[in-house]
């Protein structure tokens, strides 16, 4: 909304200052410092509230050191994420592009199923929250949305090099990077070309589908001990915002040779803002945590990383850049799956004595051994990081 006032009183009245927020670069900055004192002057005010409203997180004892005494911390503390998200995105980005009404429309979708599945498990004291299936329709609905938006939609394009006209054009192409190979672009246009015209956006929408799913069931996993699913987070939204400000800018990705991505700046902002939001409820997430974000906050978190990432064109650094979200879900499927088969073959007493892991996820894991989780938390930042810095990368790569 800033963008447009600031623009109309620059153009019409060239206004001292205005056209600064004609630069990505200020904007972001300002969305990161907005961001992080909404969540740190109001979030107390929202820890308060929900407090008051006695939404308090319900402890199964799992056996955990420190475990019980989290009992009656609030949740739904992802309502602080919202806030200072999506105010400062309002304000200083530019609502007319695509990919950012595509971001606030994943940031509230995935918030509500969230806050559906926090609901049940508080109002209703139902402790299995919203059914899964349920959460799968939503997660769906969601993939729907993002892969038919990213397949039609006319503002969606790349800008490449026309060997005839001997310029750069823009075109609507459903081609993405791929890390660590010299040719790394592959078209996924070539899913479809087997079926008719009509139903050749079912393979790249069924991508879009799995990778949603996966990843904001990833984030909502790691959500298990405080500070290690939004500091995590965090390193990924300033990855993804690196490379939304260098797919966006025509120089940088000249001198890199990527994709160049018209648009994609705006996400920049975005990114700055998920950060800054991130951060900002670290301050009351970190240990002792004073508020849980709760699956509001967990499954927002997810199916954000995942629309970025399909919008940038580096859903297949997914697994890197995602790493830690990545192996948190491996445990839980590895755990269920070991526990299944040495039940059937010994079994289950002998499958209860010789689990894969202590206890999954992951992080339970290390729990169990002896760790303290803020020493957890503080290792998995910094593997987080070293994947971060492995994306990065990717960038010179060719």
């Amino acid at each position: 909304m800033l963008y447009y006032l600031f623009n109309f009183l620059d153009q019409i009245y060239n206004f001292p200052g205005a056209g600064v927020f004609r630069y990505i670069s200020f904007r972001a900055s300002a969305a990161t410092i907005l961001s992080l004192v909404i969540a740190a002057f109001f979030g107390r005010r929202i820890i308060d509230i929900l407090r008051k409203l006695q939404i308090g997180e319900s402890i199964r004892d799992l056996g955990l050191s420190g475990q019980m005494e989290k009992k009656g911390t609030p949740t739904m503390g992802g309502f602080i994420i919202l806030a200072s998200l999506t105010i400062p995105v309002l304000l200083f980005a530019r609502l007319d592009n695509v990919y950012i009404v595509l971001l606030l429309i994943t940031t509230l979708w995935t918030c509500m199923i969230g806050f559906a599945d926090d609901y049940i498990k508080v109002f209703k004291k139902d402790k299995e929250g919203l059914k899964g299936i349920f959460k799968v329709i939503g997660q769906i609905g969601l993939g729907l949305i993002v892969g038919l938006t990213l397949y039609y939609n006319d503002n969606v394009v790349v800008r490449e090099f026309d060997t005839v006209s001997k310029s750069f054009v823009d075109v609507q192409k459903l081609i993405t990077t791929v890390p660590f190979l010299k040719n790394n672009e592959i078209d996924y246009s070539i899913l479809g070309s087997f079926l008719p015209d009509a139903l050749a956006w079912i393979p790249y929408v069924f991508i879009c589908i799995f990778i949603i799913t996966a990843v904001s069931n990833g984030s909502n996993i790691t959500d298990g001990i405080d500070g290690l699913a939004a500091g995590t987070s965090a390193i990924i939204g300033l990855t993804l915002a690196i490379f939304a400000y260098l797919s966006g800018n025509k120089i940088f990705a000249e001198y890199l040779n990527i994709m160049l991505i018209p648009n994609s700046g705006e996400m920049v902002i975005f990114c700055a803002a998920f950060l800054g939001a991130c951060i900002g409820f670290l301050w009351y997430n970190a240990y002792p945590a004073q508020v849980f974000m709760g699956d509001t906050g967990s499954l927002m978190l997810g199916g954000v990383i995942a629309t970025l990432a399909l919008a940038l064109r580096k859903e297949l650094l997914i697994p890197v850049m995602c790493g830690i979200f990545l192996v948190e879900n491996l445990s839980v499927m590895l755990q269920v799956a070991y526990f299944k088969y040495q039940k059937k073959k010994h079994g289950i007493e002998y499958a209860r004595a010789n689990r894969l892991f202590l206890m999954s996820p992951l992080h339970h894991h290390f729990q169990k051994k002896g760790y303290h989780e803020a020493k957890i938390v503080s290792r998995f930042w910094i593997i987080g990081i070293i994947l971060a810095v492995v994306c990065l990368v990717t960038l010179k790569l060719r």
